[in-house]
């Protein structure tokens, strides 16, 4: 029945199951932002996308996320349930909540880092060993390759000016847009029909295939579900907009600081017995920091 779809004391009648709602929603943000704003990028910039005007495709980037993203989620929230402070979980967090999941994400962090680079160990290996892996592997580095292009062209600033409308177009826009989307509008959709670990694994998936990063998705999957448990614990869509934000902020500034060929060859020159040691001895951290948060919730729940 569709009465038990909605958000407490709202009396408005959604039109379909939150599943549904949630499917709709990844499936109608996925054809704006990837095909009709790529039709629009092409319209404006033509074929030759590496000599255009990198400050008008920020520009771009950002007027994406806010009309192909920001701007469904909201009304896709209106629409379907009708209160959209309450299903968007817009409510300032208790700062203990927001600085203990800052540390988690510091922690987290260079785990992730350390995994992928392990990943690459391992499809490196196998790909030498395996005709049918190094074509698989042939094809993800040629869009690795293309997003890394990209990546390094949005990030190339020649002044403090441009070095703060970076981080606008990288950090602040991507971190409101997606998280309302994506935290807000479809784990909530989930959450009211399944669990709550199978609704923000659901949503971290297609937070990390909407990237569109071969070898990054189970990272940004791994990073996306922490987003999710953050909303979910701390009930308010702030905290994972901060984490993303701070996550990103803080690779714009070691891409500045140090550069991403640094970064990557002072990690390539550990040797693999240390890197998968180090992968255990964070794991290890990241989980017990888990666990002394959950104790914390459960004390708040008491």
């Amino acid at each position: 029945m569709t009465e038990d779809f909605r958000p407490s004391g709202n009396n408005h009648i959604p039109p379909f199951s939150p599943i549904a709602a949630a499917f709709l929603g990844l499936i109608g943000v996925f054809i704006l932002y990837q095909f009709v704003g790529a039709i629009l990028t092409l319209a404006i910039f033509g074929l030759d996308i590496e000599n255009a005007d990198i400050n008008l495709m920020r520009l771009m980037t950002v007027a994406g996320q806010i009309l192909f993203i920001l701007l469904p989620g909201l009304w896709l929230t209106r629409y379907v349930y009708g209160d959209v402070t309450k299903v968007l979980r817009v409510k300032l967090p208790n700062i203990k909540e927001v600085a203990a999941f800052s540390v988690g994400l510091i922690l987290i962090t260079p785990l992730l880092q350390s995994y992928v680079y392990l990943q690459t160990e391992l499809i490196n290996y196998l790909a030498q060993n395996s005709d049918f892996v190094m074509s698989i592997k042939s094809a993800l580095d040629s869009l690795d390759e293309i997003l890394e292009s990209t990546f390094s062209n949005l990030l190339a600033a020649d002044n403090f000016f441009e070095g703060s409308f970076i981080i606008l177009v990288i950090a602040v826009t991507p971190a409101i847009c997606e998280e309302v989307f994506f935290r807000g509008y479809v784990q909530n959709s989930f959450e009211q029909k399944w669990s709550p670990l199978k609704s923000i694994l659901v949503t971290s998936l297609f937070f990390g295939l909407y990237h569109f990063n071969p070898y990054g998705l189970l990272a940004l999957i791994a990073l996306g579900f922490y987003f999710g448990y953050s909303v979910y614990k701390s009930d308010s869509i702030v905290v994972p907009i901060v984490l993303h934000f701070l996550n990103n902020f803080i690779a714009v500034v070691a891409y500045f600081i140090i550069g991403d060929e640094e970064i990557l060859s002072s990690v390539e020159s550990e040797p693999l017995s240390d890197q998968f040691f180090s992968f255990l001895v964070l794991l290890f951290i990241f989980l017990v920091f888990v666990y002394f948060l959950r104790k914390y919730y459960h004390k708040l729940r008491d």
